[in-house]
């Protein structure tokens, strides 16, 4: 029996391996037809705009080649962001296009990625008395300087290596952490040990 190819996936994964040699403008939807053995239609109908190729493209990249590691803590979270960094070094043409999708406007649903629940996560975590709108501001700014749009903006506009570019980043994630509320010993506490000391 014939195992089903995935189209989308593929269309995707040919685009990648496309960039390897040509810029995202320049790859045609012929060629990723061709490629995957589907007619240039069927990839329309994946799809039908170049904002979505670019969009899910860029969601692929970002979940096969820039994961970033497990992290809990914000240390955690500040040294997975300056590996993501040299990955994105170690591949400038994924970034960059990466980092172009986030431009855009999204195209499916926005639903929040990933990245964007663990960071809230941490924050609940952190900064537990935190109200929605602090919390949400926080994410979105370390969100924000923690994605391929700032490091392109880093390297493009300052010539700065992943390195200088952490170090950025861990200068704002402080700049940006001190303004929040500050967390009592009892916050750190879990429910039922603050209870005993009261």
């Amino acid at each position: 029996m014939a195992e089903t190819v995935d189209t989308p996936t593929a269309i995707l994964a040919s685009a990648a391996a496309s960039l390897r040699e040509h810029t995202f403008d320049d790859i045609s939807y012929r060629a990723l037809g061709d490629a995957v053995g589907v007619s240039e239609r069927t990839v329309y109908r994946q799809y039908p705009t170049r904002p979505h190729l670019l969009e899910s493209l860029a969601g692929w990249i970002e979940d096969t080649e820039f994961r970033l590691p497990d992290f809990v803590t914000i240390p955690q979270f500040q040294s997975a962001v300056a590996d993501r960094f040299r990955a994105f070094d170690a591949a400038p043409a994924f970034a960059f296009v990466c980092a172009r999708a986030a431009s855009i406007s999204p195209t499916g649903d926005a639903e929040p990625t990933f990245l964007t629940r663990t960071i809230v996560a941490m924050l609940e975590t952190a900064y537990p008395r935190l109200n929605d709108r602090d919390l949400h501001r926080a994410a979105a700014t370390l969100r924000y300087f923690a994605s391929a749009q700032f490091w392109a903006r880093m390297r493009t506009g300052f010539d700065m290596s992943a390195r200088e570019t952490a170090e950025v980043f861990d200068r704002t994630v402080e700049r940006a952490l001190a303004a929040l509320p500050a967390v009592t010993p009892a916050d750190r506490l879990s429910p039922s040990m603050a209870q005993r000391q009261d």
